[in-house]
């Protein structure tokens, strides 16, 4: 077996060829059909030319007869969407380094997942399993959480050990690719959601969720402190009835200890990270959050 994660190196813009500048850092695109990985149908990881980090697995490579290397999906937590400068597209990097890998696109039905990253071949390097340490499976998961203004869910879950990154976007909405200032008018049913990503090994979902209820009030149903409206209502993505089963048992606690939870369990659905202005917010901003705050609610009665 191959590693799920690869460990990555420090990016080195100063080896990359003026081609592989243009594309990665400059956000060009190869000619179509022109790519080296493009054919490439052996078995192992695709990578990014600039860090190392593992971004896909060969058996979610396709045909899409585009002229682009095409995946259907990522490994966990690997690559990040945003919206594309040309006010259109799904632009995806590299999660560690930022790196230009080209576009996602959904809704083609090309594949049962319904999904293609459509990725320049200058952008990756490709690894077969005898060239790929085994001493880093690292099994990243995902949880989702929704509770209030997702930039204070951000700053206080991206501290928490054993998570590896927290991404503010929006869920459970009808609309496609919605941008924040649909969400704000509250006509495309999305929460402001964070994606959480985390070393299961090293924090368990419960403590995540054990924390989630802590830092925001469960108890409010109509927004988040002066936060009012829909987007800002609490609720908890669930993806497996294992998920659902640890929520319950958290919110049991919560109202044996006398709150009254208005937080939803809700099923998981399409993730869409927000603009690159709402990541890391107070972290660029230099400021701490002004509706969240840490609660003790599992340790005394209300």
């Amino acid at each position: 077996m191959y590693p799920t994660i690869l460990p990555p190196f420090q990016p080195k813009i100063q080896d990359l060829t003026d081609f592989e500048k243009a594309v990665i850092v400059d956000k060009a695109t190869e000619r179509p059909y022109t790519g080296s990985l493009l054919n490439v149908k052996d078995k192992g990881i695709f990578a990014c030319k600039l860090c190392g980090a593992a971004l896909y697995r060969s058996e979610d490579k396709f045909d899409s007869h585009c002229g682009w290397p095409s995946f259907d999906d990522e490994i966990a937590g690997a690559v990040k969407r945003m919206p594309d400068a040309d006010g259109r597209r799904v632009e995806i990097v590299c999660a560690n380094c930022g790196g230009h890998l080209g576009h996602v696109f959904e809704g083609e039905e090309m594949t049962p997942k319904n999904t293609r990253h459509c990725v320049n071949s200058v952008s990756l390097t490709f690894q077969k399993p005898e060239q790929q340490k085994d001493t880093t499976n690292v099994q990243l998961k995902k949880a989702y959480v929704a509770g209030g203004c997702f930039w204070g869910m951000e700053h206080y879950l991206q501290q928490l050990e054993g998570v590896k990154s927290v991404v503010s976007g929006f869920m459970g909405g009808h609309v496609a690719n919605p941008d924040y200032y649909e969400v704000v008018r509250g006509t495309t049913g999305h929460l402001e959601t964070v994606e959480v990503l985390y070393d299961p090994s090293k924090i368990s979902y419960h403590d995540i969720v054990k924390y989630f209820f802590e830092i925001h009030d469960p108890e409010q149903t109509n927004g988040q402190g002066p936060d009012i409206g829909s987007q800002y209502l609490s609720a908890i993505f669930v993806e497996s009835e294992e998920e659902a089963a640890v929520v319950a048992g958290l919110i049991a606690q919560l109202e044996d200890n006398g709150y009254k939870v208005a937080t939803q369990i809700l099923s998981t659905k399409p993730f869409y990270a927000a603009e690159e202005g709402h990541q890391d917010y107070y972290e660029k901003k230099g400021t701490q959050p002004y509706c969240h705050g840490f609660v003790p609610r599992f340790d005394r009665r209300k």
